[in-house]
């Protein structure tokens, strides 16, 4: 039997955490259909997405003609997880003696009885018609004859199901989490549930049976392998293989995986890598995407992550497109736009990641940018952003790098306990002005690192 595998990078998602996660999707699909058995379903794998497009994801992906990925919220099993879809259904006019073949026919518990247009009405199931059948021999108490009975159960196998039906049953969404939907169901008088669709279409039966064993959702971490940077649930799906180039984190398995951590610059770097390794021809449209998020998150090459396997890639890529990649990587950039108009709460926490140290959290986020100036002067309203952002996560500080990728540096502005980030990097930064780190354009490597490690 296939499975589905969701595909996902992080919270707060960048271009390479997209970008990587859909075309893994892509490399997966193409290596399950090529060597899947005759006769047998592959699996599918999906990509998905913890957050908004970024403007140069956006700009890449309509350029291309990709679909962005579907925003998700969580990996918890969900009700459309252990419903039985498309359940057989009757319409109201039917008959009993219809009705009681449907069940037969289908070895089934349950029938959705169905409005004139095709809506969902109701339901009728096997302990209802037998209730009906057990309740006529109460007539027997009551003087009436065998034969009289006998002919009343006849009778009833011209009667319509609308007349019988169970309207008072549990009506649940698709996307509900599972574990919130088990006690509404037990608490039911009946064993089912109905699934329907915002139309009023019933698109699944729920049973008691159903939800005895607790289904996990197989997810491939992209760009991440950590549990606070990784979808909500992580600890109750089934995480199958991490594709990754950052340090290694807590994420953990019940069984052995294929974890891929390589010290490269990009997670597209690697997808890039196994597309060579599996013999897979990469798309002109993928190839844009990785291209995009390798140059973005390498900082064009400049980024002290870039390695020498990065720049060949890069390359490579390039000669797919036919461009120059260093300046395909400046359009992506132009792809953000300006500044000075962007909302402040993405310009603060759009790429903006958590990281334990000791027994605290600290947020560290960054905004790339080609005019620094244009950004600083937004100063005073980013500091009440970030201030915002440390009360609400209870941080032991935020900082924003705004990395500047033509001077190539990073301007540090930082909120909340600066004595930490002071005495990691021996310097002086205030609430004001902030403190200009030359050469420091990397988050992982010069940043968070020192930081963890101080």
């Amino acid at each position: 039997m296939s499975s589905t595998i969701i595909v996902i990078g992080h919270r707060n998602p960048d271009n390479d955490a997209i970008s990587s996660a859909v075309a893994y999707a892509y490399l997966k699909n193409a290596v399950a259909a090529r060597d899947a058995a005759d006769g047998c379903e592959p699996d599918r794998y999906v990509p998905a997405r913890l957050g908004p497009l970024p403007p140069e994801t956006a700009g890449v992906f309509g350029r291309c003609g990709i679909e962005a990925p579907r925003m998700i919220g969580h990996v918890h099993a969900r009700v459309s997880d252990v419903m039985t879809r498309n359940p057989v259904s009757i319409n109201r006019h039917a008959t009993l003696l219809e009705a009681g073949r449907m069940l037969r026919k289908h070895n089934i518990r349950a029938l959705v009885v169905t409005n004139d247009d095709g809506t969902y009405r109701g339901l009728v199931t096997t302990r209802m018609i037998a209730e009906r059948y057990i309740s006529a021999t109460d007539v027997l108490t009551q003087g009436s004859s065998q034969d009289a009975v006998a002919a009343d159960l006849i009778a009833s196998l011209d009667q319509a199901v609308d007349e019988i039906l169970e309207t008072e049953v549990l009506v649940l969404d698709a996307e509900v989490i599972l574990k919130e939907a088990i006690d509404d169901l037990m608490a039911s008088p009946l064993r089912e549930a109905v699934v329907l669709d915002d139309d009023g279409w019933a698109v699944g039966i729920v049973t008691r049976s159903d939800v005895a064993v607790r289904p996990h959702r197989k997810v491939i971490l992209v760009d991440h392998n950590e549990r606070r940077q990784a979808a909500p649930g992580i600890d109750e799906a089934e995480v199958v293989e991490i594709i990754d180039h950052h340090r290694i984190g807590d994420v953990s398995t019940v069984n052995p995986i294929r974890f891929l951590n390589l010290p490269v610059g990009s997670s597209a770097t690697i997808v890039a890598l196994e597309f060579q390794r599996e013999g897979i021809r990469i798309p002109a449209d993928i190839a844009e995407i990785l291209l995009s998020a390798l140059m973005t998150d390498t900082v064009i090459l400049k980024s002290p992550t870039a390695t020498p396997t990065d720049e060949r890639i890069a390359a490579y890529l390039g000669e797919v497109l036919g461009v120059d990649p260093m300046e395909f990587g400046m359009g992506v950039f132009k792809l953000r736009g300006g500044d000075e108009h962007m909302p402040i709460d993405k310009f603060v926490g759009a790429d903006a990641k958590e990281f334990q140290v000791g027994d605290s959290v600290v947020l560290i986020a960054q905004h790339e940018t080609v005019d620094l100036q244009s950004s600083l002067a937004r100063e005073r309203e980013i500091r009440a952003e970030m201030r915002r952002l440390l009360e609400a996560g209870k941080y032991e500080f935020v900082l924003l790098m705004v990395t500047d990728i033509i001077a190539e540096g990073s301007q540090f502005l930082c909120e909340g306990n600066r004595k930490l980030l002071n005495r990691a990097f021996g310097i002086s930064c205030t609430g004001r002005g902030g403190t200009w780190m030359p050469g420091v354009l990397s988050r992982k490597k010069q940043v968070a690192a020192r930081i963890l490690g101080s």
